[in-house]
C-alpha cells in the first residue's frame, strides 16, 4: 500500500459503514458548496441595494477573509485536540446560520462585519471537513479527495443556478438568505451522526526536527493554495459582476456566470482521482493551471455573453483538482497532524482571499475589471510552476519518518 494511504490499516477497523461514512462526508462539501454559492448569486443584488462601488464593494469582501484567516489557525488546533467530528458538526451548523448575515446587512460596515462572521465560520467549516476527509480517504484506502470537492462544485452550481432564479424574480436577498439558512441546517443535522469518528492528534507525529526537513515542500504547497484560492475567490466574487457590469446581462445571466465555473470544476472534480490515477499530480496540476489560465483569458477576450460562459467553465474544469491535490499532500505530512497541515495550506488560501478582493477592486476601479481578472491570469500561471510540489511529498514523507525513527 502506498505511503499515502498506509494509515488505512490502523483506522479501517473503526469505520463502522463505509458507505455512510462517505456519504455523510459527500454532503458537508455539498453543503459548503451550497452556502457559498447561495452568498455569492445575491452579491450583485446586495452591491445594488447598498448602492456601493466596486472598490468598496471589495473591502467589504475582505471581511470574508478577514474571518476566515483568524479562524483557519484555530480550527486546526480544535481538530487535533477535539477530532474532525466534533469541529465539522458545529462548525457546519455555524456556518449555516452565518449565511443569513449578510442578507441584514443596512450598509458598507455592517456587510462588512456581517461578512466577516461568515468568513470565519466558512474557514473553520473547510478546514474541518477537509481534515474528516483526509482521515475518511485514508480509512477507505482509496483516492476519493477529488470526489468530495467535486460535490462542492455540484454545490455551487445547484446553489448558483437556483440564486440566479430567485434573483431573477426579484426576491429579496435577506428573504432567501434566512430561508436557505433553515433549510441548510436542517440538512446538517441529518448527517452530523454518520461522520468518523476519529481520535484526536495531539500526540501523535510531532518531531519538530523532521518537519524542519521539508519548508520547502510546505512552502511550495502554500503559495499554490494562495494562487489558487484568490483565483476561485475571484471567480465566486466577481464574476456576477463582470458579467452584468460589463457584458450587460440580466441578474439572472449574471449569477449563471459562476454557476458555469461550478459546472467545470464539478465534472472534472468527479473524473480527477481517475485523471490523477492515469497522470500523476504534478503533470493533472499544471495541466489544471494552464487550463484555467486559458479558459480565463478566453472568457476576457469575448464580448459575447455565451462565449463568457463557456471560458467560466473551462476555468472551472482546470482549476477543479487543484485545491484537493494540494490539501491531500497537506494532509499527509506525517510530521505534524494533518489538520494543521490542512490549516497551514488553507491558511494561505484565504491571505489569497484577503488579498485578492480589494486587489481585483482596486484594479478595477483604476483601470478595468478585466484587467483585475488578469491578475488571476497570472497567479493560475505561477501555480503551473511550482506543480512539482504535489510529487515531493509523498518522497519527502518518506525520508521524514524514516529520520523520525532514527532520532
Amino acid at each position: 500500500m502506498s505511503t499515502t494511504y498506509g494509515s488505512a490499516m490502523e483506522i479501517s477497523h473503526r469505520v463502522p459503514a463505509a458507505s455512510a461514512v462517505w456519504w455523510a462526508v459527500v454532503a458537508r462539501f455539498l453543503l459548503h458548496g451550497l452556502i457559498v454559492s447561495t452568498w455569492v448569486s445575491r452579491i450583485p443584488a446586495i452591491q445594488t441595494a447598498l448602492g456601493l462601488t466596486n472598490g468598496t464593494l471589495g473591502l467589504c469582501l475582505l471581511g470574508t477573509a478577514v474571518g476566515s484567516v483568524a479562524a483557519v489557525p484555530l480550527t486546526g488546533w480544535l481538530v487535533a485536540r477535539f477530532g474532525s467530528k466534533r469541529v465539522t458538526t458545529w462548525s457546519s451548523a455555524g456556518f449555516c446560520l452565518a449565511l443569513a448575515a449578510p442578507g441584514l446587512a443596512v450598509n458598507a460596515l455592517t456587510l462588512f462585519w456581517a461578512l466577516t462572521i461568515y468568513g470565519a465560520m466558512a474557514g473553520a467549516n473547510d478546514v474541518s471537513i477537509n481534515s474528516q476527509a483526509v482521515v475518511v480517504e485514508n480509512a477507505l484506502g482509496t483516492p476519493t479527495m477529488s470526489r468530495f470537492h467535486a460535490m462542492f462544485s455540484i454545490g455551487g452550481m445547484l446553489g448558483a443556478g437556483l440564486g440566479g432564479i430567485v434573483a431573477a424574480h426579484e426576491i429579496a436577498p435577506r428573504l432567501h438568505l434566512l430561508v436557505a439558512a433553515a433549510l441548510f441546517l436542517a440538512l446538517s443535522a441529518s448527517t452530523a451522526q454518520r461522520l468518523l469518528n476519529a481520535p484526536p492528534e495531539t500526540k501523535k507525529r510531532t518531531p519538530q526536527r523532521a518537519f524542519g526537513r521539508i519548508p520547502g515542500v510546505l512552502i511550495a504547497l502554500t503559495v499554490i493554495g494562495f494562487c489558487m484560492f484568490l483565483s476561485e475567490g475571484a471567480m465566486a466574487d466577481w464574476v456576477g459582476v463582470y458579467l452584468k457590469q460589463v457584458l450587460r446581462v440580466g441578474a439572472g445571466m449574471a449569477a449563471a456566470g459562476y454557476a458555469a465555473f461550478s459546472a467545470g470544476m464539478a465534472l472534472f472534480r468527479l473524473l480527477g482521482d481517475a485523471i490523477t490515477k492515469r497522470l500523476g499530480p504534478v503533470a493533472t496540476l499544471r495541466a489544471g493551471a494552464l487550463v484555467a489560465a486559458c479558459g480565463l483569458t478566453a472568457a476576457i477576450a469575448t464580448q459575447s455573453p455565451a462565449w463568457a460562459l463557456a471560458g467560466f467553465a473551462l476555468a472551472g474544469a482546470g482549476c477543479s483538482v487543484i485545491v484537493p491535490l494540494v490539501f491531500g499532500a497537506g494532509g499527509r505530512v506525517r510530521s505534524l497532524p494533518s489538520a494543521v497541515g490542512i490549516a497551514m495550506v488553507s491558511g494561505s488560501g484565504y491571505i489569497g482571499f484577503l488579498f485578492g478582493p480589494p486587489l481585483i477592486g482596486f484594479v478595477a476601479q483604476v483601470s478595468s475589471l478585466q484587467m483585475g481578472l488578469l491578475v488571476v491570469v497570472g497567479l493560475c500561471m505561477l501555480a503551473a510552476m511550482l506543480a512539482p510540489a504535489v510529487g515531493l511529498v509523498d518522497e519527502r514523507e518518506q525520508d521524514t519518518q524514516s529520520y523520525a525513527d532514527n532520532t
